[in-house]
């Protein structure tokens, strides 16, 4: 079987490519164009099985509004290095903090989507002072969603079967690489609204995420993720971890949603104020678990609004 190379995630273009060391491994970026000295950093996370190139849309609008838009590959995703170790809620915070030094930033706005959320609520409460403003994306706060789970039997059928399949060794890898990485696409397609299913975007993006989880290394890692997400929570570093991000923040927090996202649901999003009682909730009508691909234009005014308020 061939498999891709990581620098086929390196596409030609507007794209500026580059490779960061922080925390101890390499990290690809990805942003558009030149950026003013004093211009605000905002850092955009993905989420599961995904890669830089969800945030497309917003590098190009953010870059032209003036504000320095970098999008990251994960640890594990990519062409970002793919360690066995460090999937822990620790380690990625410490990740993108680190990343926000090696720019020269003392802080930035985190913007993430799904697991990419997860690393910007753990950055906010374990580093406090780097983290300037959150836009985060069907991403709720760790304890909104563990509380959701064993409270919400809607919120725990939608979730839960994911966690528990993805535990087992060796046969979640193959799942996910199998037949070109045809189960991300089918993942996607469960989750995203119609309307976007019907695009040449959608096509297009499909294709890329589908040879992206091919990379060597890249589904065992994304799937570290979920492993340790699920595993934690009977081990004491995860009552640890739990204990740590416990703590409300009063930096300006926004959270965007699909109204057809049928894997995080909308009562589990709403907890959040308990960590962010400052925090404004949108709706985006239409849509699904993909927010910021399927209504960008939406997601880059959210988050321009954030970084340049904040």
């Amino acid at each position: 079987m061939n498999h891709p190379d990581p620098s086929t995630v390196r596409y030609p273009g507007q794209w500026i490519h580059r490779d960061i060391h922080a925390n101890g491994i390499r990290f690809h970026t990805v942003e558009v164009g030149e950026h003013a000295p004093d211009a605000p950093l905002v850092v955009l996370l993905h989420g599961f099985a995904d890669f830089w190139y969800s945030w497309r849309h917003q590098l190009d609008a953010l870059a032209r509004s003036g504000v320095r838009a970098v999008a990251v590959d994960l640890r594990g995703y990519g062409d970002s290095d793919k360690p066995p170790r460090g999937y822990d809620g620790w380690t990625l915070a410490g990740d993108i903090v680190g990343l926000v030094r090696a720019l020269g930033y003392p802080h930035a706005t985190f913007v993430g989507h799904a697991d990419g959320g997860l690393v910007c609520w753990a950055s906010s409460a374990l580093h406090p002072r780097m983290v300037r403003s959150m836009v985060l994306i069907n991403a709720p706060h760790p304890i909104s969603l563990r509380r959701a789970v064993l409270k919400d039997s809607e919120q725990r059928g939608a979730l839960l079967p994911h966690f528990v399949r993805y535990q087992v060794p060796l046969r979640p890898e193959k799942l996910l690489t199998r037949r070109g990485g045809a189960a991300v696409e089918e993942l996607m397609r469960s989750r995203a609204g119609s309307q976007w299913q019907r695009t040449d975007d959608f096509a297009d993006t499909a294709g890329k995420m589908r040879s992206a989880i091919r990379i060597p290394g890249a589904a065992h890692s994304a799937l570290e993720y979920q492993r340790w997400a699920f595993r934690s929570q009977f081990r004491a570093e995860g009552r640890r971890f739990m204990d740590a991000v416990d703590v409300k923040t009063s930096i300006p927090v926004a959270q965007i949603s699909g109204d057809l996202d049928p894997y995080v649901l909308p009562t589990t999003l709403d907890r959040d104020r308990h960590w962010a009682p400052g925090l404004t909730r949108r709706t985006v009508r239409d849509v699904g678990h993909y927010v910021h691909q399927e209504a960008p234009d939406v997601v880059s005014e959210e988050i321009l609004r954030v970084a340049l308020e904040s």
